[in-house]
């Protein structure tokens, strides 16, 4: 069922963790909603080290904000649950597996393929994020939200950045992934 992570792929991991830890606070000026580069490195964990790897490296950046360290975007400890965006971590997670796991061919992808597996991890990161944003919103914190109010907030003012991030990451994947295969067939 679970399969041995050597030393190499742990560095890798490690390395994803860190850039998506660093990704939290590399802020991009817009109105409304906050824009970091977290995204960007969850997509690139699942198209650099496959949806295994790539799901690990990002669940170790939640674990360690879980537990204290703070490195989400609002800081991090395990009341971070209670949060409306937490719903977006679980969803990186998921993202980034599913990402990783459409991409993986026996060739290089095409920029196409990068390009879907990328769409597809977004989906997921928007869908966890919204119903997660909703739920709690309503049924625990008790803010009355309605569904449009979410929609409007947690996908239409900040997808189309994250979109661009979608095409950025299939074109940085496209000359990356023949060097990170390499590096962990070795």
């Amino acid at each position: 069922m679970f399969e041995k992570i050597n030393q190499r792929e742990i560095v890798l991991c490690g390395l994803f963790t860190a850039l998506i830890a660093i990704g939290a606070f590399i802020r991009i000026p817009v109105p409304v909603v906050p824009f970091t580069l977290q995204f960007l490195f969850t997509m690139l964990a699942g198209l650099l080290l496959g949806g295994r790897l790539g799901a690990i490296s990002v669940g170790v950046y939640v674990l360690l904000g879980l537990i204290g360290m703070p490195i989400f975007t609002e800081g991090g400890g395990l009341g971070y649950i209670l949060q409306p965006t937490f719903g977006y971590l679980i969803g990186f997670v998921l993202g980034s597996y599913l990402t990783g796991c459409i991409a993986k061919t026996k060739n290089c992808p095409s920029y196409k393929r990068l390009l879907a597996a990328n769409l597809a991890g977004l989906i997921i990161v928007y869908a966890c994020g919204l119903l997660y944003c909703y739920f709690i919103s309503n049924f625990y914190l008790g803010k009355s939200v309605s569904a449009w109010m979410v929609f409007l907030y947690g996908f239409v003012l900040a997808v189309p950045g994250d979109f661009i991030l979608c095409v950025l990451a299939a074109v940085l994947g496209k000359k990356m992934i023949p060097v990170s295969w390499l590096i962990l067939r070795k």
